[in-house]
């Protein structure tokens, strides 16, 4: 099969995963308590539709690095050497997103379970909310954050930087492309919280936002511009709490 349609084939089921899961996100979000961390959902649950959270946000800004592995191992074949399945490169990366997810839902649970021990009133609440969105728009702007994202946009650096031969060298290596990734996005996707994590149109932004970074031709200041203004609203939080979403649905649900 020409290289060409190869990555196309792949190209297309990479896309076709995520709008799928697009679709399930959309599905899923009137049955949810979006306001809360764990959205009222069991360990499993949760991981579940974290996991293809990251499968609607993440495959479009991954493709060009998972068709960059793709085009070398053909090469490789191409030659008569050892050739490795894609997926397997796929496999380590999602083994980061999901070991992520524990985290996540661990945090949630924790945050829950304190929320309600403290008492904390819905302003209290969404300025802390606030606090974490300011804190992901200063990691926008960090060092930590640059070195992240100048790996996760070059596909060819990370290859020729950090290749590993055999089936265990391409989970090896989707594994530290995915903590580079996790590097670049784990505070974009903290601050989902506070704007509910359900959120499809938060969620939406921070798939743009994600995909432009890594893709764009200036996605370093698309970066920066968007730390700014991560930091702007969650100071503008700090002062009128009701600007965060989850402040509006928790009054109008006490309402009813």
């Amino acid at each position: 099969m020409p290289l060409t349609l190869q990555r196309n084939i792949i190209l297309a089921l990479l896309i076709a995963a995520a709008a799928v899961a697009w679709a399930l996100l959309v599905r899923q979000q009137s049955g949810m308590d979006m306001y809360t961390p764990t959205m009222g959902m069991t360990a499993a649950l949760f991981l579940a539709i974290w996991l293809i959270m990251m499968v609607a946000m993440m495959f479009p800004a991954v493709a060009p690095m998972i068709l960059t592995f793709h085009q070398v191992q053909s090469g490789k074949r191409s030659r008569g050497q050892a050739f490795v399945s894609t997926w397997l490169f796929v496999a380590g990366y999602m083994l980061v997103w999901t070991a992520t997810g524990v985290l996540a839902f661990a945090s949630a649970a924790g945050a829950e379970m304190l929320a309600g021990r403290v008492g904390l009133s819905a302003a209290a609440a969404a300025r802390i909310g606030g606090a974490l969105l300011m804190t992901a728009g200063a990691y926008q702007l960090s060092p930590l954050k640059d070195l992240c994202l100048a790996k996760c946009r070059s596909p060819i650096g990370f290859i020729l930087t950090s290749w590993r031969d055999g089936q265990w060298g391409a989970v090896r290596m989707g594994l530290r492309h995915g903590l580079f990734c996790l590097g670049c996005c784990w505070l974009l996707f903290a601050a989902l919280f506070p704007l509910g994590i359900m959120n499809i149109g938060a969620m939406a932004v921070v798939t743009l936002l994600v995909f432009a970074e890594k893709t764009f031709p200036h996605g370093e200041r698309i970066a920066k511009v968007s730390g700014v203004a991560l930091v702007l609203y969650g100071a503008a939080v700090l002062v009128f709490p009701q600007a965060l979403p989850t402040f509006q649905a928790s009054n109008a649900m006490t309402m009813n």
